[in-house]
């Protein structure tokens, strides 16, 4: 196919804003839901990366069975009718198929066990923490305290003008990347729950308890979750974002910060009206 230079040139300049375009978003990747999905969201941890993997071999596993089974069923409706049989068998054991069907399923329910154990013992082993974030339930909205940093604290809303719909907030949980992130989190009046599908955690927040978990993520990008619990009725307009930077620009942040919310901790709510809870 011949093109024109003309055409040549839009071409050439289309890869180049195309490629800008990918430049420029990559600074700003963010995972959050997408319509009509229908698989997990995309990893930013080595352990979400993990319960992909686990899940897609048990979706495997799951078909194969299904097939299997359906297939049996088939030559049973075909071979074993009344019109094939006319004089129906009348043998009532079989050791070799009671063995075979005991004993498979043994296996594969072992086979699962393995990674399974693996994959549990890996999210509650918690590592050596880089960073400790405790993370407090509202109704409804959460908080996020950072006592390694200056033990600053602050409130994240819903932020209306913001996008993702239902998902922005006012301000974002920040960590740094590669760095393994120990949180700890509770409920200030009913129970909650945090949860981030990219990173691979969901755990409760409970008044009067301390629950932690953890997360290293690897990728720079702005990650969405919400509380998982169903704790009242604006339970499904208190988003987390979650905003991994850069070491440099998480220790700009943390300066930052310490400004920012030394003098009125923990009371953004005040200050945005509460808009996220009307």
């Amino acid at each position: 196919m011949k093109m024109s230079s003309g055409q040549m040139g839009r071409r050439l300049l289309g890869f180049a804003v195309a490629g800008m375009t990918l430049v420029a978003g990559g600074s700003a990747f963010a995972a959050q839901p997408k319509p009509w999905e229908i698989t997990l969201q995309e990893a930013a941890t080595p352990v979400m990366e993990n319960i992909i993997s686990f899940h897609n071999l048990l979706l495997v596993l799951i078909t194969l069975i299904t097939l299997f089974v359906l297939a049996l069923l088939v030559i049973v409706v075909i071979k074993f009718n009344a019109k094939a049989n006319p004089v129906p068998s009348k043998t009532t054991h079989n050791t070799l198929i009671e063995v075979a069907w005991t004993l498979i399923p043994v296996l594969i329910l072992v086979g699962i066990a393995v990674p399974s154990f693996r994959l549990l013992f890996q999210q509650l082993d918690l590592p050596k923490a880089d960073l400790t974030v405790k993370v407090t339930g509202k109704q409804w909205y959460w908080s996020y305290a950072y006592p390694d940093n200056g033990k600053f604290e602050f409130d994240s809303l819903l932020a209306q003008d913001k996008q993702p719909r239902l998902l922005g907030v006012d301000n974002e949980m920040v960590v740094p990347v590669n760095k393994v992130v120990r949180v700890q989190t509770t409920g200030a009046d009913v129970i909650h729950a945090f949860a981030v599908p990219s990173f691979g955690i969901k755990i409760d927040s409970i008044p009067g308890r301390l629950n932690e978990t953890w997360f290293k993520a690897t990728k720079v990008g702005i990650y969405y979750g919400q509380c998982s619990e169903l704790c009242g009725k604006d339970h499904a307009f208190m988003p987390i974002a979650v905003k991994v930077v850069t070491d440099q620009e998480f220790a700009a942040w943390v300066e930052a910060a310490k400004k920012k919310y030394a003098t009125n901790p923990a009371n953004t709510f005040a200050s945005a009206g509460g808009q996220a809870a009307q």
